[in-house]
């Protein structure tokens, strides 16, 4: 199967999930052409069955706004003809999907009939998508594609919720190769973040504030009261300097590292302890899982997805958003006992193994194959 993913080339979740599949599709056995405006930053390799096409904008003293789906609607109808795919799976409905939509339009005027699958991820439902200015473009976009998926329940029943969807959502869920987080912990890197053992607890984000770091820090700070600790902070984004602002000012800095923007995280996961997510929105929580594959338990906030992936009790623990009181006591009956932990952390690893790669790949598959189907069946009729 030749396989067109268009996606936002960034270290954001549906980024990494769009190109993670598509590496998993290739090593599959399929064609896959990647579709973006830079080269994914998961896409570390090549393969003979790996493609890249860049979407150039150009650049007109007219446009106050270069017009980047235009060009990669165009883009998209050029890969179609000339690489002659099978399918074209987009990840996040803007501008994504309404560039599918043009693209189609364009396409079948050669009398190519191309099915689209588009994949809701998070906030291009639960946020930007609500806005007025893009809720109609959203709600037509996925009304015209071939075929839609979210990654968890919550996310499904958002998009009913919130949209007029006249589509069946298929919920396939996120997913994890173990191959990849199933590194043993380099000892000297976990003697240079915590040389007298002290348990070491992470958070990786966007540091955008529906992440809310600043209570990362507030959980942390209870913590180091009870239990001896390091905390690293992985990530970059527009909150990381008031987290830094407010490290200082709770005096807590000394055992604090800002490791900013880290392709190999599975290596930082594999030395910690636990993994602190007080999101205020996950649609599913990516990075939780990332943690739980490297048997790394979790506190998060009980928002969204997160329910569906994180148990309470048994791979770690679920609070309200802005609990942070709660968090950190959880954190700490997690943390304090050493028997208690290594159970923690067999749980979470166990967990994650129920969103295995090689399981959730097939799903996507078979997807593939009923939409053609489907869109070949109207196409004929």
């Amino acid at each position: 199967m030749k396989i067109g993913i268009v996606c936002y080339p960034t270290f954001g979740g549906s980024g990494v999930v769009a190109t993670e599949l598509g590496k998993a599709l290739a090593d599959n056995g399929h064609q896959v052409h990647f579709i973006t405006y830079s080269q994914p930053a998961r896409l570390d390799f090549f393969s003979e069955n790996l493609y890249y096409h860049e979407v150039s904008v150009s650049q007109y003293p007219l446009f106050d706004y270069a017009p980047y789906e235009l060009a990669l609607s165009s883009k998209m109808v050029d890969v179609v003809r000339f690489e002659k795919l099978d399918i074209l799976h987009v990840h996040y409905a803007i501008p994504h999907a309404s560039a599918a939509f043009m693209a189609k339009q364009i396409l079948a005027t050669y009398n190519i009939h191309i099915p689209v699958v588009t994949t809701l991820h998070g906030t291009d439902i639960t946020l930007v998508g609500r806005d007025v200015t893009f809720k109609p473009v959203v709600t037509f976009s996925i009304n015209q594609s071939d075929g839609v998926t979210a990654v968890s329940e919550d996310l499904r029943k958002s998009t009913y919720d919130h949209f007029e969807i006249k589509k069946d959502i298929r919920v396939i869920p996120n997913f994890i190769d173990h191959v990849r987080f199933s590194l043993k912990p380099k000892d000297h890197f976990k003697k240079a973040i915590a040389p007298m053992g002290e348990r070491i607890l992470t958070h990786t984000s966007n540091f955008r504030k529906v992440k809310r770091t600043q209570d990362v820090m507030h959980i942390f700070k209870t913590v180091l009261e009870k239990v001896p600790a390091k905390l690293l902070m992985v990530g970059d984004g527009p909150e990381r300097v008031n987290c830094e602002q407010l490290c200082r000012s709770l005096g807590i800095c000394e055992h604090v590292r800002f490791l900013g923007k880290q392709e190999a995280v599975e290596e930082i996961l594999s030395v910690s302890d636990l993994f602190l997510m007080p999101s205020a929105s996950e649609s599913f929580g990516l990075a939780a899982l990332e943690a739980m594959a490297c048997k790394v338990p979790v506190v998060s906030s009980n928002t969204g997805g997160l329910p569906e992936l994180n148990i309470d009790g048994v791979t770690g623990f679920l609070d309200a958003v802005g609990d942070v009181e709660s968090m950190a006591q959880h954190a700490i009956h997690i943390l304090e006992d050493d028997a208690r932990l290594a159970l923690f952390k067999e749980n979470a690893l166990k967990r994650a193994y129920e969103f295995d790669l090689n399981r959730i790949l097939p799903m996507y598959e078979a997807f593939y194959n009923e939409v053609i189907e489907l869109s070949r069946g109207k196409s004929e009729s």
